[in-house]
């Protein structure tokens, strides 16, 4: 599986007219993962020719760095250079992955009862088809990890190696869970490329270099949930796996979880959209859409928050109603009471009279 940015207008990278089938839209894949796999062909001695003419792709600007190419551009050139030289790898590893590796370890990996335990078995498998480097997830509290350690020097295919091959375990993850999986952040053990402005594309998320090794962490709550995908939707998948390291996933299974955690963790920080929006680093209209996708409002969420801390307070303290108020985040006493009525069909005061359910 090779790697694309997604696309956003950028300057043409071809000079011959493209068929209508590569016009639109232009991208910002940068020219510098093309000469990675022209580079591959030259170490087993053959020409790129072919597969850059497939892409349409004008070999005389594939030294232009300042270039770009189109995520579909990509992906027939990567498709038809995996093939030509049989190595879904692109030249990565001493050892060629023929075509159909990838597909192998998806495949052992389809049966795992969750996220977590998918991940494992694809990063043991791949440690044994690809002993140059090492893929291992971890959790340590609410955070999970993806790290990449490398074995041995990967000389100058080492960005498209080490970009690549996170790009593809996290594409794969989102498939499995039919879910987008936000990144809390991915690392990369290179100096900022010229090309650094594609990485938040391919990454969405805080992006750092010059990292002790390459690494994507994200929320640990992913780990636990189960795979939506059977063997039928491999065998469809596997039919064109290529574009799982471009699709961003619309849906997020766990937002509704998240947005919930920061409401109650971070009440100062989160009383607007745009604020919480920021923590969750997208943008607010996502936000909002994304909720309505999960069947669920940010209006609602607040107010089960604010519910859920209203209660227990009434329940387990003895502050005063306007004290409950404030705690639970409304600006006034009657605005509280008139929320609470709605939600429970007692006030406040005649709520904490009733029996403790307890």
């Amino acid at each position: 599986m090779p790697l694309h940015a997604p696309d956003r207008p950028a300057r043409p990278a071809t000079r011959a007219p493209a068929s209508p089938l590569l016009a639109a839209p232009q991208a910002a894949t940068p020219m510098a993962f093309v000469q990675a796999i022209v580079r591959a062909y030259e170490q087993r001695g053959l020409s790129p020719e072919q597969a850059l003419k497939t892409a349409q792709i004008a070999p005389e600007i594939v030294r232009d760095s300042t270039q770009r190419i189109t995520a579909l551009q990509m992906e027939l050139l990567s498709g038809a250079a995996m093939q030509e030289l049989d190595d879904e790898a692109l030249g990565w590893f001493e050892r060629r992955l023929p075509w159909g590796s990838y597909g192998m370890l998806a495949r052992a990996s389809i049966s795992a009862p969750t996220l977590g335990v998918a991940l494992k078995r694809w990063c043991r498998h791949h440690g044994l088809i690809a002993s140059d480097v090492q893929l291992q997830t971890s959790e340590q509290g609410n955070r999970a990890s993806i790290t990449l350690q490398e074995h041995r020097a990967l000389g100058p295919l080492r960005e498209f190696c080490l970009v690549s091959v996170l790009r593809n375990i996290h594409g794969l993850a989102c498939w499995l869970i039919d879910s987008r999986l936000p990144l809390l952040q991915a690392q990369f053990p290179f100096a900022a490329p010229p090309h650094a402005s594609v990485y938040p594309l391919l990454f969405p998320g805080p992006v750092g270099f010059e990292a002790p090794l390459a690494r994507i962490d994200f929320d640990a709550r992913y780990l636990h949930m189960p795979l939506r995908r059977d063997e039928a939707a491999l065998q469809q998948m596997l039919q064109r796996a290529l574009p799982l390291t471009v699709l961003q996933y619309r849906r997020d299974r766990l937002l509704v979880q998240r947005v919930r955690q920061l409401l109650v963790s971070q009440p100062q920080d989160t009383q607007s959209a745009e604020a919480l929006a920021h923590w969750l680093h997208i943008s607010p209209r996502t936000l909002h859409r994304q909720l309505k996708e999960e069947g669920a409002s940010l209006q609602s969420l607040k107010d089960e928050v604010r519910r859920d801390r209203a209660t227990e307070l009434l329940l387990r303290t003895h502050k005063p109603i306007k004290q409950v108020a404030e705690a639970a985040g409304f600006r006034n006493e009657k605005s509280f009471i008139r929320a609470f009525r709605d939600w429970t069909g007692h006030s406040p005061a005649e709520f904490r009279r009733q029996p403790d359910p307890a």
